[in-house]
């Protein structure tokens, strides 16, 4: 079931010399549902909102992600990433996951500082295991380029105009975590027609990601995502990996 969660935080990125389109994001609300299918066995495991508010100059984001029930007595998670990005130049400012998953409790706290072409990130990381031990350490990040975090990727992937790219395209980006600086490479694959939950179907951008750590070192499971054509951009669908069988995510209208 952690594959589970992290699907619901890993959705997309892109960015590096892509053309931007000038988007103003209205408060919205998206509904996902995660599913497991291997063979003939489809079966839906969990599910995530995400949500967007207006506040001054800034976008406010938040990500809730469950199991269901039946997925609870193998994993049980039940996950909060909120995010504070300004809308000059969609730049993260801070950054929140708060987790419960399978008895032990975690929290990643990220703020963010920009200067001299350089991103700066300061990570508060504390875990308290199943018997109640507290452990609590911190650790800066720097990143040069877009940077982002598991949450503001969800909206800054909806800024790209894919419509400009070519086959193949490939561009690379700084993600933030808690513990680590990532590098994620995506690689524009075309335009498809995607069937999508409720049998109707949809055109979509395609798009796979590949995440790194230094030295190239993989860090996460491969991903392929597919964007909504239309100026929303919402993602509709992403597909992960697992030893057996395959974790999926499906927007609900």
């Amino acid at each position: 079931m952690k594959k589970v969660k992290t699907l619901l935080i890993l959705l997309a990125l892109v960015a590096g010399f892509l053309q931007l389109k000038a988007v103003d994001f209205k408060p919205e609300t998206l509904h996902y549902v995660i599913s497991y299918k291997w063979g003939l066995v489809h079966k839906d495991a969990g599910e995530a909102i995400l949500s967007l508010r207006e506040s001054g100059g800034k976008y406010q984001l938040k990500l809730t992600g469950k199991t269901k029930p039946w997925a609870d007595k193998f994993y049980m998670v039940r996950d909060t990433l909120v995010a504070t990005v300004a809308k000059e130049g969609f730049k993260p400012q801070s950054y929140s996951k708060i987790a419960h998953e399978d008895g032990k409790y975690s929290r990643d706290d990220i703020t963010y500082s920009y200067g001299k072409g350089v991103v700066g990130g300061h990570s508060v990381r504390t875990r308290i295991d199943k018997k109640g031990n507290k452990n609590v350490t911190e650790k800066n990040f720097t990143a040069t380029g877009a940077t982002f975090d598991m949450l503001s990727v969800f909206y800054f992937l909806r800024t790209i105009d894919y419509a400009t790219l070519t086959s193949g395209k490939q561009v690379k980006a700084s993600l933030f975590s808690g513990s680590k600086v990532e590098t994620v490479t995506v690689r524009y694959v075309g335009k498809e027609n995607l069937k999508l939950r409720d049998k109707t179907t949809r055109e979509a951008y395609h798009i796979k990601f590949r995440f790194t750590t230094a030295g190239q070192k993989k860090s996460s499971d491969d991903l392929d995502a597919w964007i909504s054509t239309d100026s929303s951009h919402i993602p509709l669908q992403v597909v992960g990996s697992l030893p057996v069988g395959q974790v999926r995510c499906y927007y609900i209208p």
